[in-house]
């Protein structure tokens, strides 16, 4: 059955099947305190699903968008039906006081999938990441309690993981999708082409389109290092500890290989690594 007005159906979520263990990253795992990973597996469920919207190959960008906007008046209470884990955030922000930005927020990044396609500059992809990332780590801080001294390196944490997801899934974006993170003026500089992702293995122009980016995302990491230095619980310090361990390893990682031949992820040592490294900051 098919809808020219989305407005009428009854749940507009089209889950894709992927869930917590699917991600690069812990989120919200057993580091966390017990009574802090049911808001976060909420959010994340909310997440997940308004994300699997935006990716549809088979819904047009109105229909995305029009479940989105759904998603948005179930959270808000605007309506009662049509999104379970909007309605399932909706009630644990009631629980919790916190505010509903951190998710409205997402959903300008979504819907903002559902019609670009292609970015023309760095600052514009990092716009994008302040909606479709920052707002993931500003609400497990508040989950926390933590202070918005916080929210920087966070925020530098939250986007550095976002374009490492870029560069891992330029290939698929662009075949399945026809959607290029890559901002336009570096490939430019470099004398790449959007049209080098579709091939089997990268060009040395693309090669060094990826290291100039990637050289951002060390920087980023940088910055994100303060954040278990700041943070005040004990196993969310451990926790984002892990995470930026796993950042610069798969920054790393991504630096030496060819994304275009072979999807560049972590390996189960590597957690092993960024779990001991991150020890310390139960202290």
């Amino acid at each position: 059955m098919t809808y020219a007005d989305d407005s009428d159906v009854l749940d507009v979520e089209t889950w894709s099947g992927k869930g917590r263990h699917d991600e690069n990253f812990p989120v919200g795992s057993r580091l966390i305190a017990r009574k802090y990973r049911e808001p976060i597996h909420r959010y994340y469920n909310f997440a997940r699903n308004a994300d699997d919207i935006a990716d549809s190959p088979s819904l047009a960008p109105a229909q995305k968008i029009a479940r989105l906007d759904i998603m948005q008046d179930v959270l808000l209470g605007h309506r009662q039906a049509g999104s379970p884990s909007a309605a399932a955030l909706r009630h644990s922000l009631s629980e919790t006081g916190i505010s509903s930005k951190h998710a409205t927020d997402l959903l300008i990044a979504f819907r903002q999938d559902a019609t670009k396609l292609r970015y023309a500059t760095i600052d514009e992809l990092y716009e994008y990441c302040t909606y479709s990332a920052a707002p993931v780590g500003r609400y497990v801080l508040d989950v926390h309690g933590e202070g918005q001294d916080c929210y920087a390196p966070s925020d530098a944490l939250c986007i550095s993981l976002q374009i490492i997801n870029h560069i891992q899934d330029c290939a698929n974006d662009l075949a399945e999708l026809n959607r290029c993170y890559l901002p336009q003026a570096l490939l430019d500089h470099f004398g790449a082409s959007i049209e080098d992702l579709r091939l089997p293995a990268e060009t040395p122009a693309l090669r060094r389109a990826f290291v100039t980016l990637l050289g951002r995302v060390d920087r980023l990491n940088h910055a994100a290092a303060a954040l278990p230095k700041v943070v005040r619980d004990r196993r969310l310090r451990m926790e984002t500890g892990v995470i930026h361990g796993l950042a610069k390893r798969l920054t790393g990682r991504l630096g030496r290989n060819d994304p275009l031949a072979n999807r560049v992820k972590l390996r189960p040592a590597d957690a092993v690594f960024s779990l001991l490294s991150a020890v310390p900051y139960l202290v």
